[in-house]
């Protein structure tokens, strides 16, 4: 399994993970096949550090474009500013859609971004592809 990003999302989800630090941020990426062409980036209703929780309002509003533009639902991707560098316990117990989770943290400052499905309580690590822009 694996997920291809292009550069300009990448570098959204890490401006939006870092603009929102010491906060978790959270997002969206759609595509179709395993080709992401459009990202989200969703407020943190939550709030918090440690958990987040979409704003419902903009969640919905990024489904309905998602398909109307006839694309799929490929990754959720959200921040751990202080760790873990994986999914945590609560990632998996709160888990809701067959996609990929992209989890971003920043260990010794620098941020740093990680792919894994979990299915059934079972996590396994996914390859994520950084594409120059085309």
């Amino acid at each position: 399994m694996r997920l291809i990003i292009r550069q300009t999302h990448w570098d959204a989800m890490r401006a939006h993970v870092e603009s929102r630090a010491p906060l978790e941020a959270c997002g969206l990426l759609a595509g179709r096949n395993d080709w992401v062409e459009k990202v989200f980036l969703i407020e943190n209703q939550a709030q918090s550090p440690i958990r987040f929780r979409m704003d419902p309002g903009e969640q919905l509003r990024a489904f309905n474009s998602i398909e109307t533009d006839e694309m799929d639902l490929l990754a959720i991707f959200h921040s751990h500013p202080a760790g873990p560098e994986a999914v945590s316990a609560a990632d998996i117990e709160e888990a809701a859609y067959p996609v990929v989770n992209i989890v971003w943290s920043r260990p010794q400052g620098v941020w740093r971004a990680r792919g894994f499905w979990m299915e059934q309580g079972r996590v396994s690590e996914v390859n994520l592809y950084l594409r120059e822009n085309e």
